[in-house]
């Protein structure tokens, strides 16, 4: 389904909400308070950390769909940034948020859940109230650039073990690819045993300039002696797998340029 079916498609589940709900409002008790639930998004919501992990395409609800005054109350779900996309005016149309943080992206923001007060023909009154003791999300970054005393420069980064109590634990450690073998993430693991999850992420550098012995000259050497220099500077693995692929199809090239 290309994007524009996706969409046209998503418009037409839309109408057929509207149309749905409004049946649903003309039979509806009057005597009563109406109160809209949906788990969807909103249009003019506000998206939090997780929006990185809601792929693809998206079905959005109209502002004036969900806003709508016979409406005394209107509770959201699926995005997990706090926040009344009606603020201000009635009904409210509260998104509470999750109440546990779920990746990094959420690692700064607050959690909360509401209470209302709904009333058939009055305003209905939103108290949003913070949570405590929500599981902390703590990342951190670093560059490995020497071979010496690793295990305890990594320990170093990460905090101490009384702040990883119970948290969710990200270290990001750059360095040389030559340094890798020294990593000792089991040791690592065991210093952030207090967290609830620990992340080691590792992220090996290449060297962007490979230099060549003082003897040669670029121009000295052919594409597959190049190539070489490149596979075993760059520590790739199957470097002589890959060696012989580049022959071959060089040699292709080679024999098809001699038939034109």
């Amino acid at each position: 389904m290309g994007e524009s079916d996706a969409g046209e498609a998503f418009a037409r589940i839309e109408e057929n909400i509207g149309e749905l709900i409004e049946g649903w409002i003309a039979e509806a008790d009057e005597s009563l308070p109406i109160i809209l639930t949906a788990h969807a998004s909103i249009e003019g919501a506000k998206f939090g950390g997780e929006r990185l992990v809601m792929l693809g395409n998206d079905l959005v609800l109209s502002g004036s769909l969900v806003k709508n005054k016979k409406f005394s109350y209107v509770a959201m779900g699926h995005i997990h940034k706090p926040q009344d996309v009606n603020e201000g005016q009635q009904p409210p149309v509260i998104y509470p948020g999750s109440i546990e943080r779920v990746d990094f992206g959420e690692a700064k923001e607050d959690r909360f859940f509401v209470t209302v007060h709904i009333e058939k023909g009055q305003d209905t009154p939103v108290e949003w109230r913070k949570l405590t003791g929500v599981r902390p999300f703590i990342e951190r970054r670093t560059a490995l650039q020497s071979s010496e005393n690793v295990t305890d420069f990594l320990k170093s980064a990460l905090p101490k073990s009384k702040e990883m109590d119970g948290a969710v634990v990200k270290l990001v450690v750059e360095y040389p690819r030559e340094l890798d073998t020294l990593i000792d993430e089991p040791a690592l693991r065991k210093y952030a045993e207090k967290a609830f999850e620990f992340h080691l992420v590792k992220r090996p550098q290449t060297e962007a300039r490979i230099r060549l012995p003082n003897d040669q000259a670029v121009s000295s050497l052919s594409p597959l002696d190049l190539l070489d220099i490149y596979w075993r500077a760059s520590k790739i693995e199957n470097a002589d797998a890959l060696q012989s692929l580049a022959r071959e199809i060089l040699a292709n090239e080679e024999g098809a340029s001699h038939l034109t």
